[in-house]
Formats: C-alpha cells, sequence, structure tokens
C-alpha cells in the first residue's frame, strides 16, 4: 500500500513541476509517514548518500567548468569549431556538435553544455538561416556527449555507488563520446544537404591557426585532467581541483573573461549547482534505501533473470528499461536507484561491470533528449523561444542515431573497454 504511495506522490510531484530531488524527497516523506518509520533516518541515509570523497569531484568541475565559461572559453571554442568545420554545408551545425566535443572536456554536464553553447549557437544559427527547432534540437543532442567524453559526472557517480574506478570509466566513455559525436555530425550534414542549409566561407588556414591558438588552452586543460589521472599522478578528486585552480588562471590572466571583482559571482553559481547536485544524491539515496527495504530493485533483477540468462537479451531488456526511465527521471537520481540492482545481473551474466557502466550513462544521457520531460529540450526551446513541441518534433533524427551508437556500444564491449585496457595495466 506505501509502496503505492510513493510512487504516486514521486509521479504527481514529478507532473507538478516540482525538481526531481523534492519529488524524491516528497514521496520518501510520505512512505516514511505513513509506514510509522522513524524521520530520523532520513537525515542518516541522506548524509551517508552524500559522505563520499569522490563526490569532491562535483564541486571541483562545476567550479572549472564556470570559470572556463565566464573567462570566454565557450566563445573560442565556438570560434575554433567554425573555422574548422563551417565552410561544409549546414557548418554551423557541424560546429554546434563539435564545440559540444571539445566543451565536453570541461564541463561534464549536459545541462551545462545546453546553455553554454546554446547561448552562442542557436542565435547564431537562426542569423545564419537555420530554422529555430533544428538549431535547438541540434544544441540539445550534442549536449549528451558531455557526460560521456571525460570528465563526467554521472561516471563519478557511479564510481562513489559501486567502487568502479573512476579513471577507467572516464577512459571507457572516450571512444562513445567520440562516435556519438561523429554520428550527429552526419546526421547535421545529411539533414543540411537534403534541405539546402547555408554554408559559412572558408576563411583560410590562417583563421584556423588563430582560432585553434585560442582554444589551445581549454584543450590543454582536458589533456591535464586525462593525463593526471591516467598518469596516476593525482586521484578525480584532485584532477577536480587542479582544473578549478588551472581555470582560474587561464580565465583571468589569459582569456581575461573575469575579474577578480566577478569571483565571489562565479563562486556562488557552483556552489549553488554543486549542493543542488550533492542534495539531490542524499535525497535519491533516501528513496532508493526505500526501495532496497521493500526488494523492488531485487524484484527487477529476478524478474530479468527468470525471463532469460541470455547475456545480449538482458542488455537490449536493460537498454529499454532504461530508455524508459530516462524520459521522466534525472540521471542521477535514476542511476543511484537502478545502478546497483541492474549492475548485478549484468555481472552475473558475464557483462564487465566498465562497459555496464559506460552503457548505462549513455542510455540516460538519451533520456536527457527525450520527451517528455527532457531537461536538456526544455534548456534548448526556452533559448530558442520555441514550443517544446517543435523541438520535440525536430529532434527525432539525432535520438535515432543516438540510439543506434547506444546499441553499438551495448553489443561491442571493446569499444568501451580497449583504452582502459591498453591505460591502466
Amino acid at each position: 500500500m506505501m509502496v503505492t504511495a510513493l510512487f504516486l506522490t514521486f509521479a504527481i510531484l514529478l507532473i507538478l513541476g516540482a525538481p526531481v530531488g523534492i519529488a524524491l524527497g516528497g514521496a520518501s516523506a510520505v512512505y516514511l509517514v505513513g509506514s510509522d518509520i522513524d524521520l530520523a533516518v532520513v537525515p542518516q541515509f541522506m548524509y551517508a548518500g552524500m559522505d563520499s570523497f569522490v563526490l569532491l569531484c562535483i564541486p571541483g568541475f562545476v567550479l572549472a567548468g564556470n570559470l572556463m565559461n565566464g573567462g570566454g572559453i565557450t566563445d573560442q571554442i565556438v570560434q575554433f569549431s567554425n573555422r574548422l568545420v563551417g565552410h561544409i554545408r549546414g557548418g554551423l551545425g557541424l560546429a554546434n556538435v563539435t564545440g559540444s566535443m571539445v566543451f565536453a572536456g570541461i564541463s561534464g554536464t549536459a545541462v551545462a553544455e545546453t546553455a553554454s553553447i546554446g547561448a552562442v549557437m542557436i542565435p547564431a544559427m537562426r542569423k545564419s538561416g537555420y530554422d529555430a527547432p533544428f538549431a535547438a534540437a541540434v544544441t540539445a543532442a550534442a549536449s549528451t556527449v558531455g557526460p560521456i567524453i571525460p570528465p563526467s559526472v554521472p561516471m563519478i557517480i557511479v564510481g562513489t555507488l559501486t567502487g568502479l574506478s573512476v579513471g577507467k570509466m572516464f577512459m571507457a566513455g572516450a571512444i562513445p563520446g567520440l562516435l556519438l559525436g561523429v554520428g550527429m555530425m552526419l546526421t547535421v550534414w545529411i539533414l543540411a544537404r537534403v534541405r539546402n542549409y547555408p554554408k559559412e566561407p572558408w576563411q583560410g588556414f590562417g583563421a584556423l591557426l588563430r582560432a585553434s591558438r585560442g582554444a589551445f588552452w581549454a584543450l590543454l586543460m582536458t589533456a591535464i585532467i586525462l593525463f593526471g589521472i591516467v598518469g596516476g599522478y593525482f586521484t578525480p578528486t584532485e584532477a577536480s581541483v587542479v582544473a578549478a585552480i588551472y581555470a582560474f588562471v587561464i580565465g583571468l590572466f589569459v582569456y581575461k573573461g573575469f575579474t577578480l571583482r566577478d569571483l565571489p559571482a562565479i563562486l556562488l553559481e557552483s556552489a549553488i549547482g554543486s549542493g543542488g547536485l550533492i542534495l539531490l544524491v542524499g535525497l535519491a539515496n533516501v528513496f532508493g534505501w526505500i526501495l532496497t527495504s521493500e526488494q523492488i530493485p531485487q524484484a527487477i533483477a529476478a524478474s530479468m533473470l527468470a525471463l532469460t540468462t541470455n547475456k545480449y537479451l538482458i542488455i537490449l531488456m536493460i537498454n529499454i528499461l532504461l530508455l524508459i526511465v530516462g524520459t521522466f527521471m534525472e540521471t542521477i537520481a535514476a542511476l543511484i536507484i537502478l545502478f546497483p540492482p541492474l549492475l548485478a545481473v549484468a555481472v552475473q551474466v558475464g557483462i564487465d561491470p566498465i562497459h555496464f557502466a559506460t552503457f548505462a550513462v549513455l542510455n540516460l544521457m538519451i533520456g536527457l533528449t527525450t520527451p517528455p520531460v527532457g531537461v536538456c529540450l526544455f534548456v534548448a526551446a526556452n533559448i530558442a523561444k520555441i514550443s517544446l513541441g517543435a523541438i520535440t518534433k525536430a529532434i527525432w533524427p539525432f535520438l535515432l542515431c543516438n540510439i543506434l551508437i547506444l546499441l553499438l556500444v551495448s553489443y561491442v564491449p571493446a569499444l568501451s573497454l580497449w583504452l582502459p585496457g591498453l591505460l591502466f595495466r
């Protein structure tokens, strides 16, 4: 009875537009009050969910992304991407995807990427003759690359939940992230030719060289993070601090996009963003404890294994489940609630944990651009000043492309395991 009340409250709060964290907390409160359980368990399990050294990565990477964004890095990335591919048919759309792939090494979150890249690219694409729904759809779809190409906030959460190596998961996402970007660029190019979208004039190698100099420091930041972790010079948590210090120095002295007077506002924005994510982790942990105590994840796992123990069918079933969940639940909440039981199923049928983590995170990223409640759709539609219906119609070619890449990554383990196996021995 109380389990029904739990899910019903959660669904009602989501429909009413409450943030996912509030929906999880509200539903948990209804269950606990109705079950006569001491509410003292709420802070206990919230703290247990947030008390992790690995989670310190989140404030570090969020601050680094905000410092680099405030320092003018987004404009430099967009300019470099435009000089690189802008002369091809649909060039601004290609530059949008390329910019997201570069920015992915800084932000680690899809929503931040949609807001940052979209604020620059959507108005530019509209001005150049692209229709608004297409511009918004490209921006939203390309943002899903952010949490796949390292660093990745969802993979940090997975490491916290399971003890899997965050460094290995970062490397596991590199090739799938590149495939995702290339697949979306191909989709943009095909649509651009069919619809005769414009292209920019070729500016010459001199302009490309100048733009690459501008984007050099952003690319170097990604290299420092990855090679530092892989080389064993620092942990992912320490890497986030190094990234924040680097971003502060480059944003202040090289790009000169902000001054010391702007720093308090950037710190406040980062604190609010990080606090929201970590609070969500705590509330989702309470919700997850309730589900575990009711043995719901175990029931899901048992049902899957009762149907089949075939590895390939299990992969398909997990993908379908996560695609459905990703359409209405926030990524971090979905990972905390579903990842542990699904990982147990995956390991039982012989799926490598790192491989499973890669396609599970990729799956939930696709959910951020899937109607009806894909968060990135709302952000991009708001920037483009169009309705959710308009962007929903325009996003389908990109969703189909991303699902094909998901199936490829799911059924070809080498795409996610080769690089970690090469670098971590």
